[in-house]
């Protein structure tokens, strides 16, 4: 493997870390609605469990509320237990053929709680971005080490690669403070 092969793996695997790290974030709710948060809510469908937006169309009401459309008559029902069952604390309640989830209102100290945890999962993406600089050094280093690349080599490519790192570890700090503003505004 090359010196370039190992940057652009390097650069592949931090992107996909921080498009890991936007979807941990979707699913850390604000005061808002917002449809994402119900992704990870799975719906027993004639005996496979879906996604609910494979079964429902879900559209935002107003800005606090999510509604939830099913595509078959049956399904309001068991599309209401899965969202209550789920870990969201959320209350769905039907009108005719259309389920309203509206999103409860945040106390102050809720919100410092789940700043707190953005802060952590900020934390995880950038221990996660770090290793995959040291993996990549270590790939370098050994390929000096097999005489398949000069000293000189070895130390262009750990400057580039820092700047790839401090790129994408920027990248999740300034994700981290937009998600912490999302959820401190009343």
């Amino acid at each position: 493997m090359a010196i370039d092969e190992i940057k652009t793996n390097l650069e592949n695997k931090m992107d996909l870390s921080i498009d890991s790290f936007k979807n941990n974030l979707m699913k850390i709710r604000t005061g808002r609605a917002n449809p994402a948060l119900l992704d990870t809510v799975q719906v027993d469908y004639y005996g496979s469990m879906l996604p609910i937006s494979q079964v429902a169309n879900l559209s935002l009401l107003d800005s606090r509320t999510i509604g939830i459309q099913p595509w078959e008559k049956g399904m309001g029902a068991k599309i209401e237990k899965a969202i209550r069952d789920s870990d969201l604390g959320l209350n769905p309640s039907s009108m005719g053929e259309l389920i309203r989830v509206p999103m409860p209102v945040m106390t102050e100290e809720r919100r410092k709680e789940l700043a707190k945890v953005v802060r952590g999962e900020g934390e995880g993406a950038k221990v996660a971005i770090r290793n995959l600089r040291r993996d990549a050094n270590e790939a370098v280093k050994k390929l000096v080490k097999d005489k398949l690349a000069s000293e000189d080599d070895q130390k262009r490519s750990e400057s580039e690669i820092q700047k790839l790192t401090d790129r994408h570890i920027a990248e999740v700090d300034r994700l981290v403070a937009s998600k912490e503003q999302d959820i401190m505004a009343v």
